[in-house]
């Protein structure tokens, strides 16, 4: 495609970034081991309690340490990348005299990703589809990107920064609750009357903790999950269907996603804009950056998930702290990767996970085929609400290994991933390379033996 005799093509060959590739396949195979459980455990437990779905010393190790190293940064260096390919995408629109072809491209190739989210949604079935709030989220892109990375970074905290806020009017609201429950368990165990203010902080106290308890409202929950799990495509895909419209849509997280995924995407154009994310910056810099972003990231998030294994309704501070710590944690991922890839032996490991990475839409889409559809599907080997979390993670890795072979053998004769090449086909209107040149070429034929 050319507008004014000016090429638009892929980006291909030493015009990619090797760093980049490695960050979106360890972080599309990593976002496994956060899809894994809603998949083959109950939601109905996990979501109410994860000690339901197992708590063993080994699952609870397991768990504590998905959710203060993995939970919730995977998505988040996915988009941050995503900022990235988005500069990548439009740099020539950076230009006064940039093609207003750019621009075409970009829109129609994200409309096409939200059809392809929407596939993966109501036919793959994935109830945690990220494709369809990236489609939606970089929408709105295009008009921020001639601002400075300053700019960026401030409106990216946006979301944040009110997560905080909430979080902080929360936890308030919380410390005097606390106070109350003390004094009137104080009072009960003296035998002394308890005031009404107190008694009716202890009844909400006691109500909170309730909620934790199986309920007549989660046994109905769980009949209706067992009866989709017990039947064929038709009934699983119903209950897949209903609770993507309840939840995602209905009850508004599509949209709370949405917010969040545009928000890291302005601060991952940032990062792009100095040089942060394509391994521009000095190995000393990576190294500062890493030990600040997880020292705060990870630091905020065990406070948080030791205040949560209390399983008690007391103030928490990762209601304050959950989202920025997040995007720290993020960007201590991309900052320790990119470390790595300064030294010959961190390369050498990476190595493997540059070829997921340039296929990262088709594993992706692969990864919930086999855990959908095979592993704790009711037509597959139903193994669905059989594990506890050290072993759904067991489960993971075995996938994500099997993925990672899957993608190096692919990238031997192919050059794209089969959804990449139909994703570029699409955008570009045009048939996209799909062998490598070496193996489209004919092989010599026979000579006439003219000297």
């Amino acid at each position: 495609m050319s507008e004014a005799g000016v090429s638009i093509a892929p980006v291909t060959g030493r015009a990619r970034i090797d760093v980049l590739d490695v960050l979106r396949g360890l972080a599309i195979l990593g976002i496994f081991y956060m899809n894994v459980p809603t998949q083959a455990s109950s939601v109905t437990k996990l979501f109410a309690d994860p000690r339901l779905v197992g708590w063993t010393p080994l699952d609870k190790g397991v768990w504590v340490a998905v959710d203060v190293f993995l939970e919730g940064t995977q998505r988040g260096v996915l988009e941050l990348l995503f900022g990235a390919g988005f500069m990548v995408l439009t740099a020539r629109a950076m230009r006064p005299d940039g093609p207003v072809a750019i621009a075409d491209l970009f829109f129609r190739r994200t409309l096409w990703l939200l059809a392809f989210g929407l596939v993966n949604v109501f036919v793959v079935l994935w109830v945690g589809d990220i494709l369809t709030v990236y489609a939606i989220a970089s929408l709105f892109l295009f008009p921020f990107r001639l601002l400075g990375p300053k700019a960026l970074v401030a409106i990216g905290s946006l979301f944040a920064l009110t997560m905080g806020v909430m979080g902080t009017l929360e936890y308030v609201e919380r410390v005097p609750m606390v106070a109350r429950v003390e004094r009137a368990q104080a009072a009960q165990a003296a035998g002394r009357p308890v005031a009404a203010a107190d008694a009716k902080a202890l009844g909400e106290w006691n109500e909170k903790i309730a909620k934790r308890q199986p309920t007549e409202k989660m046994a109905k929950d769980l009949v209706e999950e067992r009866k989709a799990h017990a039947g064929g495509w038709l009934p699983y895909a119903h209950y897949m269907w209903t609770a993507w419209l309840t939840f995602m849509v209905g009850k508004g997280f599509l949209g709370i996603a949405i917010v969040e995924a545009f928000c890291m995407m302005l601060i991952g154009v940032a990062l792009w804009k100095w040089g942060v994310t394509q391994g521009l910056r000095s190995a000393r810099f990576y190294l500062g950056l890493m030990v600040v972003t997880y020292g705060l990231g990870l630091g905020a998030r065990i406070v948080g998930v030791s205040e949560f294994l209390a399983f008690l309704p007391i103030p928490k501070t990762l209601w304050i702290t959950e989202e920025a710590g997040r995007i720290l944690t993020s960007i201590g991922h991309v900052a320790a990767i990119n470390l790595a890839m300064k030294s010959v032996g961190g390369m050498a490991v990476l190595k493997p996970f540059k070829a997921v990475g340039r296929m990262a839409f088709s594993v992706y889409f692969l990864e919930q085929i086999i855990g959908l559809h095979i592993l704790f599907a009711p037509y597959g080997f139903d193994l669905w609400d059989r594990y506890g979390h050290a072993a759904q993670f067991a489960i993971g890795t075995a996938v994500i290994v099997l993925c990672t072979i899957v993608a190096n053998l692919w990238a031997r004769s192919f050059v794209n991933g089969p959804l990449e090449w139909a994703w570029r086909s699409l955008a570009y209107w045009e048939w996209q390379p799909f062998r490598h040149p070496r193996l489209r070429e004919p092989l010599p034929g026979p000579t006439l033996g003219v000297a």
